[in-house]
């Protein structure tokens, strides 16, 4: 079913509900923005976007309490005629009973919750953005490794989960085994999480499934993580060429955001968890400003400049 239920927006948020008789769950948000109606209380109602949540907050509230009763029922009636998917009061605001009496008539839930506006609006916005986010499913391995999401990819039966099995023993966290559901959130942020049936699982071919949160404590996982770097994980194949130097930076495209990818070739003797720590590591201070291949290039290019002063 399309959107997510205010239900489930109800429940993560902790909101109060007025219009008890109505089951939230038939409910549905579509659309990550919020609106304050301020414009549509005072009887504006051009361009209202009736998808949104609306929020009732100080300003508000105030103004529907100076109205007389025939305007204020006026205003409800105009305004609760609209398919809103829920009104939510904040500040511990009391819809009052003519309200409730519309939004009843017209099934609009009403919410409350006794937190500010702009904190609360804030909050809601990134957790509809995140329940909303257009969506993909991967094979892969996703792991937090010092802070950096690492998704480790390659074909079935390469080595993904015994890497992954390995960074965890080394004090890094899993996010997800074989498949990882990737969400994205902005244009500029991919997060992946798990299916709730394989949190925390991973399959070692010849063991079985193992417990990761159970075998080694919940400080080796985490329910998700931003992506930063992809992992390729592929055979060792002697007539390939390979980046020796990572001067210009190789990227793969997910859901249309480009992140950036190394491929990794794999063969008897490599420690491939070393090396994802590595991989990450490198990213992360690349990311604040410093390349180490860069740096060598610059080195080569003062010295071939120094010989040929001395010549």
């Amino acid at each position: 079913m399309e959107g997510v239920s205010v239900a489930k927006i109800a429940k993560k948020l902790q909101l109060k509900t007025f219009t008890t008789e109505m089951d939230l769950k038939n409910h549905r948000i579509t659309l990550a923005d919020v609106n304050r109606p301020a414009l549509q209380l005072s009887g504006y109602f051009e361009h209202f976007q009736q998808s949104r949540v609306e929020i009732i907050g100080t300003v508000e509230y105030t103004y529907l309490q100076q109205l007389d009763d025939a305007r204020r029922d006026e205003i409800y009636k105009k305004f609760l005629s609209y398919d809103i998917p829920c009104i939510i009061f904040c500040r511990d605001f009391q819809p009052d009973d003519l309200f409730l009496k519309r939004a009843l008539e017209n099934n609009v839930p009403i919410l409350g919750t006794a937190r500010s506006t702009s904190e609360f609006m804030a909050e809601l916005i990134y957790l509809l953005s995140e329940a909303l986010a257009p969506c993909i499913t991967i094979h892969g391995v996703l792991v937090d490794v010092y802070g950096e999401g690492l998704l480790i990819t390659g074909e079935s039966g390469i080595g993904k989960s015994e890497a992954a099995l390995e960074l965890i023993r080394r004090g890094h966290r899993l996010v997800t085994d074989d498949v990882v559901e990737i969400r994205k959130i902005n244009e500029h942020t991919l997060v992946g999480t798990s299916p709730d049936i394989t949190r925390y699982f991973i399959e070692l071919r010849g063991i079985g499934i193992i417990d990761v949160k159970t075998l080694f404590g919940v400080e080796c996982v985490k329910e998700k993580q931003t992506i930063d770097l992809v992992i390729k994980l592929e055979d060792w194949k002697k007539d390939n060429e390979y980046d020796r130097l990572g001067l210009e930076e190789e990227y793969t495209e997910i859901l249309g955001n480009k992140i950036v990818c190394h491929s990794l070739p794999i063969r008897p003797g490599r420690n491939l968890a070393v090396i994802c720590e590595a991989a990450a590591v490198n990213h992360r201070q690349k990311k604040m400003g410093y390349n180490a291949a860069q740096e060598l290039y610059r080195r080569v290019q003062e010295n071939l400049t120094k010989h040929d002063d001395e010549e």
